[in-house]
């Protein structure tokens, strides 16, 4: 068994092209570190619908070049095999570790396999590369990025030609295709025959971002903005600056992209202790609303200042209301949709406005899919504000609208709050939480997810579970999914695995009828009250 793991390291060691993995692995094969080899040799990365994500370093289950060439050897395999003989795949990446060199190992391997490849000129925004795609009528698309993963992580996720994400069957076929190349030196990987985009391609993205904003609209609310030592500053800055709105101040420790991601202990705004930098920073210098982009600045986070003077994070549901009842006023036309772990509060405005809607499954690759959408979000921060020239989620476009929102509210001598709180006397509180739990041993959430299906629970929170639904089995609307929602009188539970992090995450939500204005503080206490004492009794009942 010892033998057979050095031997298989050796292979893998011999077709390595890149020396800092070749040396790592060339390391642990001296040291004969078998617990090390077999946590990195005892399996494939799998491909799945959000491409690929891992942790970089030497080894089938690593991120590394070898992995991503045989990657993109399947792609360009798939996109051949359905008619893309000689057709344009573009490709974007950010600032991690190692990702300029995945974007050029993918250009090439394009380029050997007969397709034409085309790279975005350095690292930007991922919603550019799901602009370009459409803007470009490319075949597919290819971001490297692990979005707000830890700073050891890289990923690699694949468009296809509509720009939007892959979901199954060409999730499972392109991965039939990857499992099927032999060596790496059979791959073709010249050293040129792709093309190096210019600014272009940009300009014609910033141009589109115009599109979102109402033509003279106020533009006078001010900002805090930090990047997150990601990608978007610089795209950001220039949308403000097209649009009219005054510079956002920046963060400056988190404002230029670093890799290392020196300041967070994770680069997401959702994590404790992300925004505290951007906090001191809107104390100094008191804006209107915070902005925040993750790595990619695909995803938006927003903050406001409290009655009581200190700054909060919105949750992503409270910006997804917020941005609906925004484009509602506007007159908007067309599908509002959003995932099932999203508030149902969407479908309450949706419904009120006389406007279609549909719930998807988890993934702006299943929202980005909804026929005649118009405006789709998901918890997770992620925003479609300009579904015709970005079919994906874009912290960019979101970061516009909501500082217009916040400009017209500032004419009116209003906050985003007193809009939040305008829509929970129209529609009921829907106040909503998350119990997530991240783990290094993933047989704790199929622990978890078993004795939940085997012991449902009958209550939670004194509320009654009124229907419990197995998604792996489908709905009626979704497709199977691996996943649990319980619906109680005025509260609905989600539960499902992360699909990009080692993390069980459990979907809460609670609605209150509220009657006037004075009515709200009740309303919250009590809220806040039920959605605790849920996920004390769903952490019992899933054993974590």
């Amino acid at each position: 068994m010892q033998d057979d793991l050095i031997a298989r390291a050796r292979t893998w060691l011999a077709e390595d092209p890149d020396p800092d993995t070749r040396d790592e692995l060339a390391k642990l094969i001296e040291a004969g570190d078998v617990t090390e080899l077999t946590a990195r040799f005892s399996g494939t990365l799998q491909f799945g619908t959000a491409g690929l994500r891992g942790e970089l370093g030497a080894g089938p289950l690593r991120m590394n070049r070898a992995v991503v060439i045989r990657a993109a050897a399947g792609l360009a395999a798939y996109l051949k095999k359905h008619g893309s003989k000689n057709g344009l795949v573009v490709i974007g990446y950010d600032a991690r570790h190692k990702s300029e060199d995945f974007a050029r190992d993918t250009a090439a391997v394009m380029t050997g396999a007969g397709l034409r490849a085309a790279v975005l000129p350095r690292p930007l925004p991922t919603p550019v590369l799901a602009f370009a795609i459409r803007h470009l009528g490319a075949a597919a698309g290819v971001e490297v990025t692990a979005s707000h993963n830890p700073p050891r992580d890289n990923g690699y996720k694949v468009y296809l030609g509509d720009g939007s994400q892959i979901v199954p069957p060409a999730d499972a076929e392109i991965a039939a295709e990857i499992a099927a190349i032999g060596s790496l030196n059979d791959v073709p990987r010249p050293d040129t025959g792709w093309e190096t985009l210019d600014d272009s391609v940009l300009d014609a993205y910033l141009a589109r971002t115009d599109a979102v904003l109402a033509e003279n609209s106020p533009r006078t609310a001010r900002t805090v903005y930090t990047a997150m030592h990601g990608v978007g500053k610089d795209t950001l800055l220039a949308a403000f600056e097209r649009a009219g709105f005054p510079t956002p101040d920046l963060v400056a420790e988190q404002a230029d992209p670093d890799p290392d991601f020196p300041t967070v202990a994770f680069p997401n705004p959702e994590e404790p202790g992300a925004m505290d930098l951007a906090f001191a920073k809107a104390r100094e210098t008191d804006p209107d609303l915070i902005i925040a982009n993750d790595p990619d600045a695909d995803r938006c986070a927003v903050a406001v200042k409290d009655d009581d003077g200190a700054w909060r994070m919105l949750r992503g549901d409270e910006v997804g209301a917020l941005l609906a009842a925004h484009l509602v006023a506007r007159g908007a036309q067309g599908t509002f949709a959003e995932s099932i772990v999203s508030s149902s509060l969407l479908g309450r405005i949706a419904e009120k406005a006389g406007l279609p809607y549909e719930e998807t499954l988890t993934g702006f690759k299943w929202i980005a899919r909804v026929e005649g959408l118009r405006y789709g979000y998901e918890e997770a921060l992620g925003y479609c504000v300009d579904p015709e020239g970005v079919r994906d989620k874009d912290g960019i476009t979101a970061a516009l609208l909501i500082t217009e929102l916040a400009s017209e509210l500032k004419e009116q001598n209003r906050t985003l709050p007193d809009l939040l709180d305008d829509l929970a006397v129209a529609h009921g509180l829907h106040a909503t939480d998350q119990l997530s739990v991240r783990v290094e041993d993933l047989s704790v959430i199929a622990g978890a997810m078993q004795r939940l299906r085997e012991h449902p629970p009958t209550a939670l929170a004194g509320l009654p579970v009124t229907q419990a639904e197995d998604l792996t089995r489908g709905t009626d609307r979704l497709p199977p999914t691996d996943g649990l929602r319980y619906t109680l009188t005025g509260a609905r539970v989600i539960v499902r695995p992360s699909g990009t992090e080692p993390k069980l995450k459990c979907y809460l939500e609670v609605v209150i009828p509220v009657a006037t204005h004075a009515d709200l503080p009740t309303a919250r206490a009590e809220a806040t009250a039920l959605l605790n004492t849920i996920k004390q009794d769903l952490s019992t009942a899933a054993g974590i």
